[in-house]
């Protein structure tokens, strides 16, 4: 079996969390076993496509109160096809069992993305 390619750089995480960039220059062997499961986890599924599972990662966010964890999810999901109707339609989702605080961090999150120009058409 090849050992796996160290990851360092903008490849420790797809979503520019600037704490694993420190983690990958700590300790780049523990980055480098994570990555075939955060492949598996955030990765093209066999049947869930990248862009839906952000948007349970974004409801799951969204409820634990991480806008700033939803934002750069709705980032990622945006660069894989998602619309802004789809994002708030997720939130919508996750709203019901999150409630009032799991919606309102979903919006505000969609909210600076919009304002952002990250829907542009």
């Amino acid at each position: 079996m090849k050992a796996p390619k160290k990851v360092t750089g903008k490849t420790a995480s797809p979503y520019g969390y600037p704490f694993w960039e420190w983690v990958a220059k700590e300790d780049p062997d523990y980055v480098t076993a994570r990555g075939p499961l955060m492949e598996l986890s955030v990765g093209e599924g066999k049947e869930l496509s990248i862009k839906h599972k952000e948007m349970v990662i974004i409801g799951i966010l969204a409820y634990r109160g991480r806008k700033d964890g939803v934002v750069a999810h709705m980032r990622r999901a945006i660069d894989h096809g998602a619309s802004k109707r789809e994002l708030l339609e997720a939130v919508q989702a996750a709203a019901v069992p999150g409630g009032g605080p799991c919606f309102s961090t979903g919006i505000e999150a969609l909210m600076e993305l919009d304002k952002a120009g990250a829907f542009k058409k």
